[in-house]
């Protein structure tokens, strides 16, 4: 049995990955910004084993050392706490990228501070892979590969850019103090809801269901199942030869192919027949996943399985 932390605990991946450690036995932390907040954190602890493994700290991205109580005596750390859908802000600099790489920063110092601390899983992206301007030609693209800076900007990819940024900033500060750090790049996350409401990936599949978001994205993108991120951040972190960075994804696939695929399965919602206009986000690329299977990971979920999972659950929470 080990302790670890899980930031960001109300977060569609957190609270998945503390589900998953409390129901292996381990004795589980996490943060929230107000754990008094029953509407938000009621669900963590109705997960099995919460109410005799689970501790909820209070802690804000932005500010430093108040994650240094939660971290203090930890085994191990996820970092998966991170704004994820850019706000509707003219200041993206302010808003996300500064608080990406804030954040990171005041966790990995916490952790500089511990003393029992074997290792650091951060939850990455594979949008700090695919923004390139060679993703097609370089495909399979794999954990050697950055997306371009310089290519976020001129197509507005500002989600990939902050991500980006945080990444390389989270390696600067482990080798800088000397912390074992582990990154997991998933890409486009999907399964069924866990929490009250849906949020982030979540929030995007249900609003392009229900016909809400007025058009749907011009993405060529990898999905991946919840429950094989989680097992990939799992490996990650207890896996001795885990190492680097590591591609946590299934199938890429266009928009578009995933409304065709639901069309015919779940006829009678009012999809989305739209796709934006929008630029550099639709750049053909598969990934190549060899390394996490290296490690021991068995197979990914399929686009079928996981869309199945997730509509199901919004059918069951009466949100569809």
């Amino acid at each position: 049995m080990a302790e670890y932390l899980v930031t960001g605990g109300t977060g569609f991946i957190a609270s998945y990955i503390i589900k998953s450690l409390l129901q292996l036995g381990h004795i589980v932390r996490t943060t929230v910004r107000n754990p008094r907040d029953e509407e938000k954190v009621g669900f963590l602890w109705e997960l099995e084993g919460a109410k005799h493994r689970l501790k909820i700290f209070q802690a804000d991205l932005t500010v430093e050392g108040s994650f240094d109580e939660a971290v203090n005596g930890v085994d191990g750390v996820f970092h998966t706490a991170s704004p994820v859908l850019v706000p509707q802000d003219h200041n993206i600099q302010e808003t996300l990228v500064d608080l990406i790489i804030k954040g990171t920063t005041n966790v990995m110092n916490s952790c500089a501070k511990s003393k029992t601390l074997k290792r650091i899983v951060l939850t990455s992206s594979c949008s700090s892979i695919r923004y390139r301007f060679d993703a097609t030609e370089a495909s399979s693209l794999n954990e050697t590969h950055w997306s371009d800076p310089e290519y976020c900007k001129r197509f507005n990819l500002w989600y990939g850019y902050a991500k980006t940024l945080g990444e390389k900033e989270a390696w600067r500060i482990a080798e800088e103090k000397g912390l074992n750090l582990v990154v997991v790049n998933p890409s486009f996350v999907v399964g069924p809801l866990l929490g009250p409401k849906p949020t982030s990936t979540l929030l995007m599949i249900l609003a392009i269901v229900k016909g809400l978001a007025g058009e749907y994205p011009n993405f060529t993108v990898g999905f991946v199942h919840i429950e094989d991120v989680v097992a990939s951040h799992i490996l990650a972190m207890e896996e001795p030869k885990a190492s680097g960075r590591i591609i946590s994804s299934s199938s890429v696939a266009h928009w578009s192919e995933i409304i065709e695929l639901l069309r015919n399965k779940y006829p009678n919602y009012p999809y989305e027949n739209k796709c934006n206009n929008k630029e550099g986000d639709n750049t053909p690329h598969s990934m190549d996943t060899r390394k996490i299977h290296e490690l021991g990971f068995a197979s990914f979920k399929s686009i079928p399985e996981m869309f199945d999972d997730c509509i199901r659950s919004f059918q069951e929470k009466g949100l569809l």
